[in-house]
């Protein structure tokens, strides 16, 4: 089984450019699930029904979240009513929606599980997400699941490798989302997990993680907290193709993808 994992996707912009290249991708390598990061995929910040549609027409499978995903309430009864849309699971103080779902293959079961960090992330009240997975990933066996795969939306490079370590043999790939830069260590861990720090962004290339470049070096040379606006622009897409042994359940190939 092939699995692309795509970057978070970036404003409006990064939304018209994942419906553009995600069936191409879909189609030139045979991708049997699509993983999409869409929690800034909204004009402004966060994720709305509307750009929600947009990531699912591209052929997305399952739509993951991050610190973002609660910011828009208009998403609220989407989160609780797809289960295919998710948001990091140990967030506190919420209950609306879920950071796992099983999705039915026909002959497997694939669980998906999402994740937020704890170290560097600015607004984000989360539960310890190592005894958080732990029960999730019994779940998942529990539920005849196959296949399992984390997105773990988190700022702290060492937090992600240490989760991939962690998870190594026991799920299939562990992909990291959040700081918009693809890491170059897309590898296979020692006990066959597939593994990447961070699958980087799908937005505007010249911009600084999806803003305007003026108005973060304003920010940061002259401390000028003017509001963020999304850049516009030719777009890339960044991502991760993992190819799953069927019988293991293992990664037995990974490759990076930046289109």
């Amino acid at each position: 089984m092939k699995v692309l994992a795509v970057g978070d996707v970036c404003a409006p912009d990064g939304s018209a450019y994942a419906l553009k290249i995600i069936p191409l991708i879909k189609r030139e390598e045979s991708i049997d699930l699509v993983i999409v990061n869409g929690e800034n995929s909204a004009a402004g910040n966060g994720i709305t029904p509307d750009s929600a549609d947009i990531i699912f027409a591209s052929g997305a499978d399952v739509i993951t979240g991050g610190n973002h995903t609660l910011r828009r309430k208009e998403f609220y009864d989407t989160l609780d009513s797809n289960p295919f849309v998710l948001r990091p699971h140990n967030l506190k103080d919420t209950d609306i929606g879920s950071g796992y779902c099983l999705l039915d293959m026909g002959k497997f079961l694939v669980a998906v599980i999402n994740l937020s960090g704890q170290i560097y992330l600015e607004r984000v009240n989360a539960d310890n997400p190592f005894k958080c997975v732990d029960l999730l990933v019994k779940k998942a066996y529990a539920d005849g699941a196959k296949y399992i795969f984390v997105d773990f939306h988190a700022e702290a490079t060492s937090e992600k490798r240490a989760m991939g370590f962690y998870l190594d043999g026991r799920v299939s790939a562990v992909f990291g989302t959040h700081t918009h830069v693809q890491t170059a260590d897309a590898q296979i861990l020692p006990r066959g997990t597939g593994y990447i720090t961070d699958l980087g962004m799908t937005g505007v290339i010249n911009s600084v993680l999806g803003v305007k470049n003026d108005i973060i070096i304003n920010r940061l040379k002259d401390n000028d907290m003017s509001r963020f606006i999304q850049a516009s622009g030719d777009c890339m897409l960044n991502g991760c193709i993992f190819d799953i042994d069927e019988k293991t359940g293992l990664t037995k190939a990974v490759k990076r993808i930046y289109r």
